[in-house]
Formats: C-alpha cells, sequence, structure tokens
C-alpha cells in the first residue's frame, strides 16, 4: 500500500493551532492495529506449517482493544439496496467478506462453508454477509470483479457468485466471453446492459470503493472477513466460522439484555 507524503513542517505548524476532532486520530489509531491483526491472522491462514487447519489466529486474537473492533464493526454497510449483501439489515452479526474470484480458498469457502452459513444463521435472521470485491489478481479478476457489480444491478450477483465459484469455473478464466456465459447462466436477463455496465467508470469505481476499504483496514490476502469487526483470515473450516458467529450472537445479546432492566 502506498504511503502517503509527509506534511512539511510549516503545514504541522499550521495544523497544531487547528482544533480538531479526535475521531481521526482514533479511527487512524485502528486502522493501524487492524492492519496488523489481519496481516498476522494473513499470515497464519496461509502458513507452510499448516496452521490453519485448527482454530486458527484470528479467534484467538479477540480481546486486545473492543474500540477496535467497534470501529470496525462499523465498516458494515447495513443498505437495504446493496446488492451484494444478504440477510436482514438489523441481524446482530454481520460478516464482510473481501475476496477474488480468481482466489482458490475463495472459491472453497463459497462451496463448502458459505450455504452452511446461510441455512443457518442468515435464514434465521441472525447472520448478514455483506460482499466486498478486492480482486488482486491482475485484470481478470478485476473483469470479474466488475461484472459481479453488473449482474448486481440487475438482481443476480449471488447467483453470478455461484456461477464464479463453481467447481470447474476459474480453470476457465474470465475473458469477455466467458464473463458474459456466466452472466447467462446466473440468470441475467439483458446480457447487453451487463456487458455495458461492466464495462463502464461506475463499475470501475465500485471495486475501486471496496478495494480501497480492505487495504486500509490491513487485508493483504484473500479470502479475508470481518465478523461484527473481528478479524478472520483464509477459508477455514466451517466450526471456526459458527463459532465466531455465535459468540458475536451471544456477545450482542448481553449487551441488548444489560440495556433492558426487565431482561
Amino acid at each position: 500500500m502506498p504511503t502517503p507524503p509527509r506534511p512539511s513542517p510549516a503545514a504541522k505548524k499550521s495544523a497544531a493551532k487547528k482544533p480538531s476532532s479526535k475521531k481521526p486520530v482514533i479511527f487512524g489509531a485502528v486502522v493501524v492495529l487492524a492492519a496488523g491483526l489481519l496481516g498476522f491472522v494473513s499470515y497464519r491462514a496461509t502458513a507452510p506449517d499448516g496452521s490453519a487447519s485448527g482454530t486458527p489466529a484470528a479467534v484467538t486474537a479477540t480481546e486486545e482493544d473492543p474500540e477496535v473492533y467497534r470501529e470496525l464493526a462499523g465498516l458494515a454497510r447495513r443498505d437495504a439496496g446493496d446488492k451484494q449483501a444478504q440477510g436482514r439489515t438489523d441481524a446482530p452479526v454481520v460478516l464482510i467478506e473481501y475476496a477474488d474470484f480468481q482466489c482458490g480458498y475463495c472459491g472453497k469457502f463459497a462451496r463448502d462453508t458459505e450455504p452452511e452459513l446461510i441455512k443457518r444463521y442468515v435464514d434465521d435472521g441472525t447472520l448478514r454477509i455483506e460482499w466486498r470485491n478486492f480482486p488482486i489478481f491482475g485484470d481478470a479478476s478485476e473483469a470479474a470483479a466488475r461484472a459481479s457489480w453488473a449482474a448486481g444491478r440487475q438482481g443476480r450477483f449471488w447467483a453470478f457468485h455461484r456461477a464464479a465459484y463453481a467447481e470447474d469455473a476459474k480453470e476457465k478464466g474470465f475473458g469477455k466471453g466467458r464473463l458474459r456465459a456466466l452472466a447467462r447462466q446466473a440468470g441475467v436477463k439483458d446480457l447487453d446492459r451487463f456487458t455495458r455496465d461492466a464495462g463502464s467508470a461506475a463499475a470501475t469505481e465500485a471495486v475501486g470503493v471496496d478495494r480501497q476499504e480492505a487495504y486500509r483496514i490491513g487485508a493483504t490476502s484473500t479470502p479475508s472477513f470481518l465478523v461484527n469487526g473481528r478479524p478472520l483470515a483464509g477459508a477455514q473450516p466451517t466450526a471456526v466460522f459458527t463459532q465466531a458467529i455465535e459468540a458475536a450472537a451471544a456477545e450482542e445479546a448481553n449487551v441488548g439484555n444489560a440495556g433492558d432492566p426487565a431482561k
């Protein structure tokens, strides 16, 4: 991630004279801590010694600073019009996924774990899943990300997501013709509009917003996740996700009960 230019001594002196909110300072600290956490769990998730096979550091490193997790939980958009999300906007737990369509581990999560999470937690209102396009493997990843956004414009993001993460989809590539075929498979009705939308400046901007959010919090690999602000990295076993989701749901329930004298 590029390092921002340092302010000149004169700029520092001028800034020191102006009153400012503490929020940017706090958020800056949150970003630094999040970058460390996500960098650490990303390493553990891809470490050659197989340390990702059990309960990962991503789950055990959850008590360092509650302020960090509250700030990161605030990244959940909870937008009813978000085509790249599923689940109730008022769900007590939000899982944010930063992923690339060329990422084999992302495909593993999409095929092996996500359907179980939807069945167990999204359908009963406990969980909301919000997708963020995080293309990091070159032009084909970028094109697939824009195509997924374009499919979402016609309400078919999740169908496109399933098609693009099917067992053999990655090997077939993500060229223009293939992306159009995936859109057709996903039930996108207006394929000409899909092609225009995928090539539009709006698609590039939307993907850029998602990617910059991932970089800003320190994500370095795919898939990376936040579960109510707590970081997880890699296609961990389903049990790791259920543990994290249930812990977050219990925490939210405790907070609600603490605020209600009748409970």
